[in-house]
């Protein structure tokens, strides 16, 4: 009977300590909020995802010169939301979030926002772009590294599934987006999905 209650004790406190262990390994990512970004106010109702938390993740370039510092960045995002308001005729920038090669975050739609970037995968997807054109070369760390940091912590804090598939745009739409090189790397990482 003792032996049964210090089994069942160590193996509480081992399951608490994985549990511990478990939140404290994922770090919490700095994430530029629209507000600070953006100079628009925008007042179109969002549309929430019908799937959430989503159970993809589709990953974007802009095709565009990439950035390397943070004012850079900001002035290409608002360049991304000034296009898809005023050419697009969306309500707003079409991604959940924005990555630069200076390794900040940045907000879009953010979470639970069914973001404007994938027909047929919006309202159940997160769209992540990253600021650049990846058709010769891959982002460099600080912006791979973002995007990791990013999904980790949507699928610890259940923003994204835990089970999430990830893909490229081009594996949705008939485009090159991510760009040949960053899809070949999106290939290689653990929740890459080949859809049919």
């Amino acid at each position: 009977m003792i032996c049964k209650c210090i089994l069942l004790i160590s193996t509480l406190i081992v399951v608490q300590c994985r549990s511990i262990l478990k939140d404290e390994q994922v770090e919490i990512p700095k994430i530029i909020l629209k507000s600070e970004w953006s100079t628009k106010s925008i007042k179109a109702q969002v549309q929430r995802l019908q799937e959430n938390p989503p159970s993809y993740v589709v990953i974007h370039h802009s095709a565009t010169d990439t950035c390397t510092m943070r004012a850079i960045c900001q002035a290409r995002i608002r360049n991304f939301q000034d296009y898809h308001i005023k050419t697009k005729k969306w309500n707003d920038i079409g991604y959940n979030f924005l990555i630069g090669e200076d390794g900040n975050i940045y907000e879009g739609q953010g979470w639970d926002v069914a973001g404007n970037h994938t027909s047929k995968y919006n309202e159940m997807s997160i769209g992540i772009c990253i600021i650049g054109n990846y058709n010769n070369r891959v982002p460099n760390q600080a912006a791979i590294r973002a995007v990791q940091r990013l999904i980790e912590y949507g699928t610890s804090s259940n923003k994204i599934n835990e089970k999430y598939s990830l893909i490229g745009h081009r594996q949705a739409k008939n485009t090159n987006c991510p760009g040949d090189k960053l899809y070949e790397l999106l290939k290689t990482w653990t929740h890459w999905t080949k859809l049919m």
